[in-house]
């Protein structure tokens, strides 16, 4: 049977499904059975843009180790982590600084979990982040954070999605507030994670402080699709609320940095420095790595729709990049 025939079976027999239910599914199917990053895929993600982005945070990440004592316990973690391009580059810089920990990644899509273990050779997976050794992190997780399920509310109560006439269609059209419980109940691990273990934490996403109403969308083809058109076969995904996530884990005894556009954060890092020692190492690639460039860090492009925040243990420094 197949997903789109499976959610109408349990509609008809339940009534409508949550928002939350809906992107669980979808999303499920749709990581589990292929590639969906790059060219042929369905959408990009700034390590695949460049290499200078996962040099960078691999950079802070070192800078952050080697400041909290270079505890040589520690291990690099990463949630989602797509082919692991941004692990094999994130590596490659802390190297440099004589980390040798091991590499961990949480990862279910077993379609990426063969390419990530061509990436990043030797490292672990785990199905969630209660599964990570209890060592230091120094973690990264970029664009995951917006998959997890969201619920939408409005006037009329929550969202759901019913089946009429044969067709998948929105309970209510309007939706003034999104929460997503299990987004919250992530970075709350997560941060009980470092407060217990000692590390860091860069959560990457595009997003908000606070104050996102209805922000679903779905991707394919690098086009915006219809959300409930063609279950499984589309990126679902909604805005970070990074003021909840803040909260989250502050509850939990963790420090925060302040949130900060990508953009600024790379600049602050020097990526025009990286820019141009690449550019030098690689003339015919000027252009292209300017343009690379760009399209991290541009108000235009995704410089400002793509935010960061750090999250650490108390004992650990907040990383470089970011607003006293």
């Amino acid at each position: 049977m197949s997903l789109q025939d499976t959610l109408k079976a349990e509609i008809e027999r339940d009534g409508p499904v949550g928002i939350d239910r809906w992107m669980t599914a979808c999303n499920q199917h749709y990581y589990g059975t292929r590639d969906p990053l790059g060219q042929e895929g369905d959408f990009t993600t700034a390590p695949e843009i460049s290499q200078m982005f996962g040099e960078l945070v691999g950079a802070a990440l070192a800078d952050a180790w080697l400041r909290a004592g270079a505890p040589v316990e520690a291990v690099y973690a990463e949630l989602g982590p797509g082919r692991g391009t941004l692990a094999s580059d994130a590596l490659r810089l802390l190297a440099k600084a004589r980390f040798e920990g091991g590499k961990h990644l949480v990862e279910t899509s077993p379609v990426l979990r063969e390419m990530q273990a061509k990436a990043v050779p030797g490292a672990v997976h785990h199905v969630s982040i209660e599964d990570l050794p209890t060592r230091p992190l120094l973690c990264v997780a970029n664009e995951f954070f917006d998959a997890l399920p969201t619920r939408q509310f409005g006037p009329e109560g929550e969202r759901k999605v019913q089946v009429e006439a044969g067709r998948f269609t929105y309970t209510t059209s309007h939706v003034d507030r999104e929460e997503s419980p299990e987004r919250e109940a992530t970075m709350a691990s997560l941060a009980r994670h470092l407060v217990a273990n000692g590390g860091v934490a860069l959560v990457i996403d595009y997003g908000f402080w606070e104050g996102g109403a209805d922000t679903l969308q779905a991707m394919r083809a690098h086009d915006h699709a219809d959300p409930l058109a063609d279950p499984g076969e589309n990126d679902l995904t909604t805005h970070v609320d990074f003021g909840a996530l803040a909260k989250a884990a502050a509850g939990e005894g963790a420090s925060l940095t302040r949130m900060i556009a990508q953009g600024s954060w790379l600049e602050n890092l020097g990526i025009g420095a990286r820019a141009m020692a690449l550019a030098a190492a690689n003339p015919d690639r000027t252009e292209a790595i300017a343009a690379d460039r760009r399209r991290l860090c541009d108000e235009a492009q995704m410089g400002t729709l793509f935010k960061v925040m750090a999250v650490h243990a108390p004992g650990w420094p907040a990383p470089a990049g970011f607003p006293a």
